[in-house]
This record gives C-alpha cells, sequence and structure tokens, in this order.
C-alpha cells in the first residue's frame, strides 16, 4: 500500500512538473525554411505608410530575417475587410507564417471590439486550417496611454499564438519615431521589425 502511494505521489509530482514547464514556455512555431514566405497583414501600419516602401515594417524584417515577407497591408481598412481578403492571400502566396496586426481602424472608427476580436479569431482559423503559422500583433487604442485592448493577449492566450504586444505602444509613444499621431516613420518601422524578429526566435520560428 505504501509502495502504491510513492508511485502515485510521484506520478502526480511529474505531472505538475510537465504542466509548469508548458506554461512557462512561449508558444512555439515551426522553424522557417530559408524558402519560406512570410505573410505581413494589416493596415497602414502594416504598408508602411508614413515611410517609405523600403523603410516599411516588412521590408526591413525581410532584409532582417533572410526571408521573403509580402507587404499585405492596406491604409484604412477595418478587420471585417481583412478578413474578406485573407482566404484569396493565403491561396495566393502560401505563406508559411502569418504576422497579423489589424483593428487599429475599427478602434479609431469605435467599431465593436467584440466584432473585432471574432474577426481576428476567424483570420487565425483561416491561416492554420491551411497549416500557416501566426503572430499576433497588439494595436494600442490611440490615446493617452496608447494601451492595447485586452482581446489581443486573450486571443493569443486562446490560440497559443506568440503575441507582440509592446512595440507599438513604445513607437507610438515616442515622438521621434512617428511621422504622425498615428504611424511610425522609418525608424519606427525598423524598431517594429527588430521586436517582430525577437519573437520569431523566441518562438523557433528562426
Amino acid at each position: 500500500m505504501i509502495k502504491v502511494i510513492y508511485i502515485l505521489q510521484a506520478v502526480l509530482f511529474a505531472t505538475l512538473l510537465l504542466v509548469v514547464t508548458a506554461c512557462s514556455q512561449s508558444p512555439q512555431l515551426p522553424q522557417l525554411s530559408a524558402g519560406a514566405t512570410i505573410l505581413a497583414y494589416g493596415d497602414s501600419l502594416t504598408s508602411g505608410y508614413g515611410a517609405a516602401e523600403t523603410e516599411s515594417y516588412p521590408a526591413q524584417l525581410a532584409k532582417l530575417t533572410g526571408r521573403k515577407v509580402v507587404n499585405a497591408g492596406i491604409p484604412g481598412e477595418i478587420s471585417a475587410n481583412g478578413l474578406k481578403r485573407l482566404p484569396e492571400l493565403l491561396e495566393n502566396e502560401h505563406p508559411a507564417l502569418l504576422i497579423l496586426c489589424h483593428g487599429g481602424n475599427d478602434i479609431l472608427q469605435h467599431l465593436d471590439q467584440r466584432q473585432l476580436a471574432e474577426n481576428l479569431r476567424a483570420m487565425i482559423k483561416l491561416a492554420r486550417g491551411k497549416g500557416v503559422g501566426v503572430v499576433l500583433v497588439s494595436v494600442p487604442m490611440f490615446g493617452l496611454s496608447l494601451d492595447p485592448p485586452q482581446l489581443y493577449e486573450e486571443i493569443a492566450k486562446e490560440f497559443g499564438a506568440p503575441l507582440e504586444k509592446r512595440v507599438l505602444k513604445k513607437v507610438l509613444g515616442k515622438r521621434t519615431l512617428k511621422s504622425d499621431q498615428i504611424h511610425p516613420n522609418a525608424a519606427g518601422y525598423r524598431m517594429m521589425a527588430e521586436a517582430l524578429q525577437k519573437t520569431l526566435k523566441k518562438s523557433g520560428a528562426l
């Protein structure tokens, strides 16, 4: 009987250890091959508004990672429209990874954040359904605090997806990194690219 108790205690300890270890690890992604395509998806923050085309974060991320990065950002786009155009891009580009930075225009237009969350979830499901890894980028509320809505962290946790939640707040909180009130300049986009490169390394994609 005592032996059985010791065995049960050992099994319980091992199980708890596995749970703690799993919880302490960052969400992981498959390693990107040298020829992999990254789809940078979003609105003007992705397109690179406020800087030259070669200074957008996707263009700078391509140089940092040595991978092809498709800039699929459309200025002014809301998440509902982003959801509509994503399937065709996934079909045409065959990306290994989606960097999803969307929601800024929903926030600016005071659209329903519950619908924004559902649109982001649907985009992640579309990508995952094609075997595409996803990195989510938090977009801040454009005001004094620049804190992102909690929905980004909730969705990242729900899907076990890597989340870059700090860089846009840092960039948009510093005048020298902005081209206007809501868009980075070339230096700001460079900071975005560097932060995403670190996220990809941490997640095992690079």
